[in-house]
């Protein structure tokens, strides 16, 4: 080969390169396998035999270069994910501080999304009838989030309303070592024996004038079953022995809200408790489950102060 020939060999090399650069520079970049896109969709999985399903909210505001945050919403006895959503505003505030949140639906023995309820010990309806296995439901649930991004394993937490709340304590004596911290709002801890693997934090907002599960415990005048409930302070003073916190607590009242915090507590956890003097069946700055449910006070937001109180407790 003459020199001449060796320099086009040389050129054509060097030309096809700059093309398949160009080509490379301007095709549009591969989707990150650790992102979704922003809204909600609806997910299904198989447990224990039972096909069920979730809703997932994931805010655009959400940073994918770090672990996620994880929020788990539950809807009350008789409800749906879509009336979690509705009632708690939970997606207003993942929009404003970027974590991934999910509406679980409960079981029913309607083939559609009503009348779901959650087994949550000796409550209620179908779910705790048929011994559903709602906590193996929840960690399936986390499992499939796992699979799909890279979800912060110290930042896993769970609220819920009524029957969801019910939900949320039992999550925090049997799945302590998944959840960093739940919120239960309007329900009680109503799951026995209740033998968590570690401390947890809880915080907790109940109306002195709920009706359906009394703030002092027993049979509610409005209530849908017949359940004899545990009181709010019987629920508080469960967590506080527990996680080995001072034995008073640190109060303050405002308005028709009283707030304790008990502080001291294992494992930097803490326990908090919202009495809302008056109030009814509600999610506090929340919206009414339906046309004829108690009205919630408008004084706090408990989505707005779960979520501080979630990011104030991951996991040590």
């Amino acid at each position: 080969m003459t020199k001449s020939h060796q320099l086009f060999a040389v050129l054509c090399v060097v030309l096809l390169s700059a093309l398949a650069c160009a080509r490379s520079a301007v095709n549009p970049a591969t989707p990150s396998p650790s992102s979704l896109p922003a809204g909600e969709v609806t997910r299904t999985l198989t447990h224990d035999r039972h096909e069920r399903s979730y809703i997932l909210y994931v805010p655009a505001s959400i940073d994918w270069s770090q672990p996620v945050p994880l929020v788990f919403v539950f809807h009350g006895g008789m409800g749906n994910a879509a009336s979690a959503i509705h009632m708690s505003g939970f997606n207003q505030v993942a929009d404003q501080n970027g974590f991934l949140v999910a509406y679980p639906n409960g079981t029913s023995r309607l083939s559609d999304d009503k009348l779901l309820t959650w087994n949550s010990g000796n409550c209620c309806g179908y779910a705790q009838q048929k011994n559903m296995d709602d906590i193996g439901f929840v960690r399936a649930i986390v499992t499939d989030l796992q699979s799909l991004v890279d979800i912060d394993v110290k930042r896993i937490y769970a609220s819920g309303m009524s029957n969801g709340g019910m939900l949320s304590h039992r999550l925090a004596c049997e799945a302590a070592d998944v959840f960093a911290a739940v919120a239960p709002v309007a329900g009680t801890l109503n799951f026995s024996p209740c033998n968590p693997s570690q401390p947890i934090s809880v915080i907790e907002f109940h109306g002195t004038g709920d009706q359906h599960l009394p703030y002092d415990g027993g049979f509610g005048s409005e209530s849908l079953v017949d359940v004899d409930f545990t009181s709010v302070q019987d629920s508080i003073r469960f967590w506080t022995s527990f996680d080995g916190c001072a034995s008073q607590p640190q109060t303050n009242s405002f308005d028709n809200i009283k707030r304790e915090v008990w502080t001291g507590c294992a494992a930097s956890t803490s326990v908090e408790l919202y009495t809302i003097i008056g109030e009814g069946h509600t999610w506090p700055g929340g919206a009414a489950g339906r046309e004829s449910a108690d009205r919630p006070t408008q004084t706090i937001s408990a989505s707005q102060l779960i979520w501080e109180f979630f990011a104030a407790h991951p996991k040590p």
